[in-house]
Order: structure tokens, then C-alpha cells, then sequence
């Protein structure tokens, strides 16, 4: 447990840019495989990109946020689905670290490039029992998952007492107690190897269980141990931006290959030039000013969460709630001006061989995610706008 040499921002930045070809000339074969390749996941790991949120005392560098999501929005410029799985289980480096610190021992103890993957839909059956619960369930969309020896599963906990409402928890649960179910088959980010998780009556002690609720209130029990600001972020703002920040780099992708493509290309019919047609130009300037924005905002954003959380003040919940939506719409504004450049790439956009079909296929997949609907957190954010209470606690 030594404290690895940290690179800078720039280094890891420039380290995932590296890969894009790489990362390009696997996508066909990564899609076929429906799971990442096991030599670009090794490569993350040589890269360091899975340390970056992780706790010093278990190796690992504990970088802003901000240099977790610009490798995240790189990694999307050549595979989508490679940006994905990095960050979801990328972001479980950080939540390990506001578990107890004997789970994290658990994980890390032995190997701290262990990595973990998730379901957090709370469909688990749970009992208690002396020391833990007993856990039952199936749990779909563990991105990543043929990757990982851990995984951490959503529930909900009944008090003993039966005195109140349960708590919404996140169980972490060791490889050897669950089962991969394949049933990964997709029309999109067909390489995350989404599969489902199976648990049949397994125990879980009470230092492998994490309430939602600690993570709202910015207080967890991996504090004790962990006390760096990073720590004290919101479990909701980190794990939001985990599956939608690589939208941003799935457009700038479509939008490299849209240029790559277009910008030299005479229409067959007229035999006129695509750069010299308005759609085309808007599609192009569209594309630009959407990423621009949402680059803008999510660094802007960061940036006042990071100035809390190293003066040691609380976020204040009504900042919280305009962050989860800001966070909420990155998808759909990605895919909307994605969809602009495939309308403007004609009939040969179609073909799936054409990499801006792939682009916009796993954009319409990011889209489905719960944390990207943006309904329920904008009307969230407009009524505490006009003085209604927060009804949101994943922020």
C-alpha cells in the first residue's frame, strides 16, 4: 500500500489521447467481443487512468475530478465503450474510499489495482442477520463486469426495528458470491459488456454496505481514514457525471469523423461541395458550440464544488440541484447535435461500418441510462427555483 509517482494533469490527459487510435482500430473487434478488450483495459491500468480517484494510502493519486472526466471525454474520441466502462468503475475507485476502512483492506489489501463494477437499482432481497445482511437478487447493467473481482449492488435496508423508512444502501460483494449472467445484446455501447449479476442468499457484513444517505450528507465512514476534500464530495455529483461526461467526447468523435468525411466530399447528385452547404455548416458549428458549452459548465461546476469542499463548508442544495440537472441534459444536447451531423452525412451514415453510426448508436445508449433523463431533475431544479423543497437526493 505505497503511494505510486503521480503524474500531472497534462501527462494523463496526453496519455489517453495516445491511445485514440489505438482505440479506433479495436472498436469493430471490442463490439464483436461485446466487452472491451483485456490489452486496453490492461493499458488504463499501465496508464494509471483507474488510480486517479483512488485514496493515497491504497496507491492511488487522489487527482481532481477534473482530470478523471477530461481522460473520460479523450478515451469517447476512439471507443465509447471504452470511455464508459472507465467511468463507471473508475468512480468506484473513489466510492470504495467512503466505506469503511476495512472494506477497503478487503479490496485492496493485497492487489490496489482491484477494481469493481455496479448495479445500483435497488432490487436486492435483504434480511438481517448477526453481523450483516443476507442478499439475494439480479441486478442488470454491470458495466465492465468481466473486468472486475468485486461489485458494488443498490438495495434498500429495512430498519430492525421496523421503525421508519429503510435505507438505500450499496452493497460490495467479492467475485467468488455472485454470477455473470451474458445477456449483454445491444444496439448500443455493445463493448461495455453490460451483463447481469446474480446473487443467491450471500452474506454481507456490515463494513461492505455504504448508505446513500452518508453520501448525501458528505459524512462517510471512509472519512476516518480518507480526509482529503475529494472525499467530501456528494456521492450523486460524481457518479452523474461518470455516465455522462464521455457524451461529450462521443460527440467530439462523431464530429472528427464527420470532418474527416465530409469536409472534402462532392455531393453525387449536384456535384457541388458539402462544405459549401448550410446544414452542413450549421451541423459543424452546432457540434463545436454544444461541446464548448458543456466543457465550460462541467468545469465551472467542478470547480465550485472542489472551493467548498477544501474550505470544509457544506454544498448548499439548491447549487446541488442546478449541478444534477446541468448534469442531466449532457446527453441529450450530445445527441441531438449528433444526430444534426448524421442528418447532414447523407445515406452512407447509415452503414455500420461508417464510425459516425457508431458515435450516434452510443449516444442514444447513454441516453437511456436513469442519471440522463433530464426530466425529473429539471422540474426539480425549477420548483426549488419558485421556492418548492428538493425531492431529489442523488445530488
Amino acid at each position: 500500500m505505497t503511494t505510486k509517482t503521480i503524474p500531472t494533469h497534462d501527462e494523463l490527459v496526453q496519455r489517453a489521447s495516445d491511445m485514440v487510435p489505438r482505440l479506433r482500430e479495436r472498436a469493430d473487434a471490442a463490439e464483436a467481443a461485446r466487452m472491451v478488450p483485456v490489452e486496453t483495459v490492461q493499458e488504463m491500468h499501465e496508464a494509471g487512468f483507474f488510480r486517479v480517484l483512488q485514496p493515497r494510502q491504497f496507491g492511488g493519486y487522489e487527482c481532481a475530478p477534473h482530470t478523471f472526466f477530461a481522460i473520460q471525454r479523450e478515451l469517447a474520441r476512439g471507443c465509447p465503450s471504452t470511455a464508459w466502462i472507465y467511468g463507471v468503475i473508475g468512480i468506484h475507485q473513489w466510492q470504495l474510499a467512503l466505506f469503511p476502512e476495512q472494506a477497503q483492506v478487503d479490496v485492496w489489501g493485497e492487489d490496489d489495482s482491484t477494481l469493481i463494477s455496479s448495479s445500483y437499482m435497488p432490487v436486492g432481497k435483504v434480511e438481517h442477520t448477526d453481523g450483516g445482511v443476507m442478499l439475494s437478487g439480479e441486478w442488470g447493467f454491470s458495466s465492465g463486469c468481466d473486468h472486475c473481482t468485486w461489485v458494488f449492488l443498490g438495495g434498500f435496508v429495512p430498519k430492525k426495528d421496523g421503525d421508519g423508512p429503510p435505507d438505500m444502501v450499496t452493497f460490495l460483494v467479492p467475485r467468488s458470491d455472485y454470477e455473470i449472467v451474458d445477456d449483454w445484446f445491444v444496439s448500443g455501447l455493445k463493448a461495455t459488456g453490460s451483463k447481469t449479476i446474480r446473487v443467491d442468499n450471500k452474506f454481507v457484513p456490515s463494513h461492505r454496505i455504504h448508505k446513500f444517505s452518508d453520501g448525501f450528507r458528505q459524512e462517510n465512514p471512509g472519512n476516518a481514514v480518507n480526509d482529503a476534500p475529494l472525499f467530501r464530495l456528494p456521492f450523486g455529483q460524481l457518479f452523474v457525471r461518470a455516465v455522462s461526461t464521455g457524451a461529450i467526447g462521443m460527440l467530439q468523435g462523431a464530429l472528427d469523423a464527420y470532418l474527416e468525411v465530409q469536409q472534402n466530399r462532392v455531393m453525387r447528385g449536384s456535384g457541388d461541395a458539402v462544405a459549401q452547404q448550410a446544414g452542413a455548416q450549421h451541423a459543424v458549428a452546432n457540434a463545436e458550440a454544444v461541446i464548448d458549452e458543456l466543457v465550460l459548465v462541467l468545469e465551472r461546476n467542478l470547480d465550485d464544488m472542489m472551493a467548498y469542499v477544501q474550505r470544509g463548508e457544506k454544498i448548499p442544495v439548491d447549487e446541488r440541484v442546478a449541478w444534477r440537472y446541468h448534469s442531466a441534459r449532457v446527453v441529450t444536447r450530445c445527441l441531438e447535435a449528433c444526430e444534426l451531423l448524421m442528418n447532414e452525412s447523407g445515406g452512407a451514415a447509415i452503414f455500420l461500418k461508417n464510425p459516425i453510426n457508431r458515435y450516434f448508436q452510443d449516444l442514444r445508449a447513454a441516453r437511456a441510462h436513469y442519471a440522463n433523463n433530464p426530466d425529473k431533475p429539471g422540474r426539480n431544479y425549477g420548483s426549488v427555483r419558485m421556492g418548492l423543497k428538493n425531492t431529489d437526493y442523488f445530488i
